[in-house]
């Protein structure tokens, strides 16, 4: 049976096929919009079922009033809270009748067409699951980042899903298309009742049934992020160590899961991604944290890692999750947390200090010696975690931007840097550079101890202008260090706090009048620059401001 694209005739329309499971609770502002775009994908979707967990602020009502126009939609209202997103996708997926079904949350959208790319590449390719690119939209800037696009860049079929161990790196449910028979023959569910991270265990009792799968560019989700909404969603409300413990326990779970199903590769690629993805978000976190958190914190993350094998910390071992992992199992209290967040940045940067053991080898310090370093040896220049220092001097007759490489155990030296290329990347248009110019790296001054590198230094100036003819705005410092060689390593720049480093500064311009200038740490510790052109750019930064000291 196959699918075709909705070209406007009846006879080459989308068989209807699919069901669209949605789920809220007191989301009256945003479900029917969530509604609305699942049935706006046309003759594809057969039924959406919309399950209201049990909402006290008219969502059933607003959904009710809806399906009484539109026979596709049915709506199911659960009459006591779940607490979590398993238990109404469950209930939604027990009253489905169509061959396939995909899942929505209440405040996101599928994108027009969704439905039909996803029907077509699961038909075309006999596939049990087909999965889309799904989108991260910042609100209200509507900026899109991409989820795992590495997975998305083409057009594929992957047979068995161990052929593809990524796949345990997309974690979310909301971004695929499932054989329904397929997730009842297998008793596939997600985790009933207050369960955060459900989809990662769901997604896992999908990877462990072993399903063929086909894999498209195109975009068929789009996942709201509103970091100012009054309830923030559970991906989001990271501040208490509940959630901490509910994501290591999803991630447990997970592992066991693969591994009980003989997906031995499948698993250890899961717990990679632990190191990869969830140990280092939650440590460039880790310092806007209480000291009460952050003990229990470690004491948690030090649990789950030492389920950890000797072949688990073999698998990659340079990797900078690693390399936090094991400097979080090998020390019994909270220990180098700037350091650590810079390690957990992305591109990943290891500052000073840089220590060696007794016999020479690079050690993690002088009092961690069993955290070796010696597998950076081994890395190419390209993939190091090289660390810059940066500082920005905001002045009348001329903003400066200094820049200071660190030598990394002679490896730098060895690769010969030669340049730092300057960009600026607009925060909220991912899409928005402004080039900075090239400066050479030039050998600074000899150590002075033990610890302690010469480096390269470099200077070059900041256009602030060029910045400012954008409006107020944040923008991000971007780096590509040149080698001798022609290999390049793209980088961010710890911000330096020294001195009145990071104080806001009105600049005086010939054009705009003044321009509000603040060099900030963000909270991986890498430098931006927030800019606010005139005398409107410098008000609107104020009330920013003050939103944000009220939320």
């Amino acid at each position: 049976m196959n699918a075709h694209r909705d070209t406007g005739s009846t006879a080459d329309a989308p068989l209807a096929e699919i069901a669209v499971v949605v789920i809220g609770y007191d989301d009256a502002a945003h479900v029917t919009d969530a509604v609305r775009s699942a049935l706006a994908q046309g003759r594809a979707v057969r039924e959406v079922v919309a399950v209201d967990d049990c909402s006290t602020d008219g969502s059933a009502g607003l959904l009710e009033r809806l399906a009484a126009s539109e026979p596709r939609l049915r709506v199911i209202r659960r009459r006591v809270n779940s607490g979590g997103c398993g238990t109404p996708r469950n209930t939604g997926l027990d009253a489905v009748t169509s061959p396939y079904v995909m899942f929505l949350d209440s405040d996101d959208v599928l994108p027009p067409g969704a439905a039909d790319a996803l029907l077509e590449a699961a038909t075309g390719a006999h596939a049990e699951v087909a999965s889309g690119l799904c989108v991260r939209r910042e609100l209200p800037s509507g900026r899109e980042v991409p989820w795992q696009p590495r997975l998305y860049a083409l057009h594929s079929a992957v047979p068995h899903p161990a052929r593809r161990p990524r796949l345990v790196h997309d974690t979310l449910c909301v971004n695929k298309l499932y054989r329904t028979a397929f997730l009842r023959e297998h008793g596939i569910r997600f985790p009933e009742g207050r369960f955060p991270y459900e989809d990662v265990v769901f997604t896992a009792r999908v990877l462990a049934a072993a399903p063929r799968i086909a894999l498209i560019p195109d975009r068929v989700y789009v996942w709201h992020v509103r970091r100012s909404a009054e309830r923030l969603s559970i991906s989001l409300d990271r501040a208490g160590i509940v959630n901490w413990r509910a994501r290591t326990e999803a991630c447990r779970q997970a592992y066991e899961i693969l591994l009980g199903a003989g997906q031995k590769e499948l698993a250890r690629a899961a717990r990679a991604k632990f190191l990869d993805h969830d140990l280092r978000m939650y440590l460039r976190e880790l310092g806007l944290r209480d000291a009460a958190y952050r003990r229990a914190w470690w004491d948690l993350t030090r649990e789950h890692l030492a389920g950890y094998d000797a072949d688990d910390w073999a698998r990659n071992p340079a990797a900078p999750g690693a390399l936090a992992g094991r400097v979080v199992l090998a020390g019994p209290e909270p220990r180098d947390l700037p350091r650590l967040r810079e390690l957990a940045a992305r591109p990943a940067r290891l500052r000073p200090p840089y220590a060696r053991a007794a016999d020479g080898t690079p050690v993690w310090s002088a009092d961690l010696p069993q955290v070796s370093l010696e597998p950076l040896l081994n890395r190419p220049v390209r993939a190091l975690p090289l660390a810059v220092d940066a500082a920005l001097r905001p002045r009348a007759r001329g903003t400066g931007l200094r820049l200071r490489l660190h030598e990394l155990y002679g490896r730098v030296a060895e690769a010969g840097p030669l340049s730092a290329e300057v960009e600026w990347l607009h925060r909220d248009a991912g899409d928005l550079l402004v080039p900075g110019g090239t400066a050479d790296l030039v050998p600074g001054p000899q150590p002075s101890g033990p610890d302690r590198d010469g480096g390269w230094t470099a200077e070059t100036a900041v256009d602030l202008s060029a910045l400012a003819a954008f409006g107020a705005g944040t923008w991000d410092l971007r780096l590509r260090i040149r080698f001798r060689d022609g290999a390049t390593r793209d980088v961010t720049a710890h911000a330096l706090t020294g001195a009145g480093l990071l104080r806001r500064r009105a600049v005086p311009s010939a054009r705009r009048g003044v321009v509000l200038v603040q060099p900030y740490a963000t909270h991986s510790g890498a430098l931006a620059l927030r800019v606010a052109p005139g005398v409107r750019g410098v008000l609107s930064v104020v009330r920013g401001r003050v939103r944000r000291l009220l939320h």
